[in-house]
């Protein structure tokens, strides 16, 4: 059984919104920057996508700016490129993350006939990152820290660190649980905002069963306390609220209309040179 070492104040944080997301074949849109990510900024976006073994074709290559791009596969290997110069592919529960910055292009496809299952996140940037240059970083699962079935995908948890060289005040783990196991989740100091999404399985969290959607809860620094009901897959984060503002485009969030301008013609001006086609699928 996967328990907390730490004794629990006498409160813990309560839910204050839950989604079950929109869902568009494939994929469940649980979280974009006009709803859901105000609540939780810097976690703007976040996708739980599934795909069956028989899909074939890739994503388009297309542009980004002002984020971070953070993708978790659960299942699955995917082909990925990007215009950094990036390429390769992602074995099972490897990370992808795209610090898009200034302007960057990628672009991916499912890699072998296995099922795709994963979370991609978006994190908004502050303004020193926002229009910074662009850089990716591909981390296997050999290479992600893990404390049991808790395994660390971004940022600090405890005595562990994220090879992922993103220093911002952020905590974003994959944990799974059996049937029955209690879980509690320890914000680190400052981190006032938090959310978890489940993909497969059930939890109990503030007296409600929560089954294949995403919890915000109330702003704060009390601790989440969990129980697992049946075998449970899931995602949870935290950080320091971002407190700028979130102007969005077709492919970017940055902190005003200037950045987002600036942003959205810098990768205008890679797609000049780049090698990758815009638009043009990455396939298996």
């Amino acid at each position: 059984m996967t328990t907390s070492s730490r004794i629990s104040p006498p409160t813990v944080r309560r839910i204050a919104h839950r989604t079950t997301g929109h869902r568009q074949g494939p994929i469940t849109r649980l979280m974009s920057p006009g709803d859901i990510g105000e609540l939780v900024k810097p976690f703007v976006f976040l996708d739980y996508f599934e795909f069956p073994s028989a899909v074939t074709s890739g994503l388009p290559v297309h542009p980004h700016s002002g984020i971070a791009t953070h993708t978790t596969l659960l299942q699955g290997s995917v082909d990925y490129a990007d215009s950094t110069g990036k390429s390769g592919t992602l074995s099972p529960r490897s990370i992808e993350w795209m610090q898009a910055g200034g302007g960057v292009w990628h672009g991916g496809g499912p890699s072998g006939s296995e099922s795709l299952r994963g979370f991609q996140l978006w994190i908004a940037l502050p303004p020193a990152l926002e229009l910074a240059s662009a850089f990716s970083d591909y981390v296997d699962d050999g290479s992600v820290p893990r404390e049991g079935d808790t395994r660390l995908l971004l940022g600090t948890y405890r005595e562990m660190e994220s090879p992922i060289p993103y220093r911002e005040p952020v905590t974003y783990l994959s944990v799974e649980l059996r049937d029955g196991d209690r879980w509690t989740y320890y914000p680190s100091h400052g981190h006032d905002v938090a959310w978890l999404a489940v993909a497969t399985g059930g939890l109990r969290v503030d007296g409600q069963s929560l089954h294949r959607e995403m919890a915000v809860f109330e702003e704060g620094s009390a601790p989440i306390e969990l129980v697992a009901q049946g075998d449970v897959e899931f995602v949870i984060a935290s950080a320091t609220k971002h407190p700028f503002p979130l102007v969005t485009g077709h492919y970017s969030v940055h902190t005003s209309q200037d950045a987002l301008a600036r942003g959205e013609a810098g990768y205008a001006t890679v797609a000049k040179t780049m090698k990758l086609k815009p638009g043009r699928p990455i396939d298996a």
